[in-house]
């Protein structure tokens, strides 16, 4: 079974390895969406793979690193690339979440990235 559970922050970065005059080099913000997921047994007496508030609590102290930051200021996030952010948030999350399979990353309504990282 697959759970999957949706966090929006609000941030703003610069992509400071694009060519010049690179729009993304430019300072600009994204609502980005942040889909995390986990796969799992449901469990015999609970009835789920896990409690979403528990998945919540584990994103928590992220998003609050994250929602309303410029990202490149954050350590390991200097280039932040969609691919970036969800190499260090999978990092992060892994060793709390062992069921953790990926990491949705949605910086536009039409543009994402999709991390399925190995073990940690």
């Amino acid at each position: 079974m697959e759970l999957r559970k949706s966090f929006q922050i609000e941030s703003a970065h610069h992509l400071p390895n694009v060519p010049a005059g690179h729009k993304c080099g430019r300072l600009h913000g994204h609502s980005w969406v942040i889909e995390i997921v986990v796969e799992g047994p449901v469990g015999e007496g609970t009835g789920w793979v896990m409690d979403f508030a528990d998945l919540k609590a584990a994103f928590r102290p992220l998003y609050d690193q994250l929602d309303h930051c410029y990202l490149n200021e954050i350590e390991g996030l200097e280039n932040p690339t969609s691919e970036r952010l969800a190499l260090w948030i999978w990092a992060r999350l892994k060793p709390l979440l062992p069921l953790l399979v990926e990491v949705v990353i949605a910086e536009t309504c039409t543009s994402r990235c999709i991390y399925r990282g190995p073990d940690i």
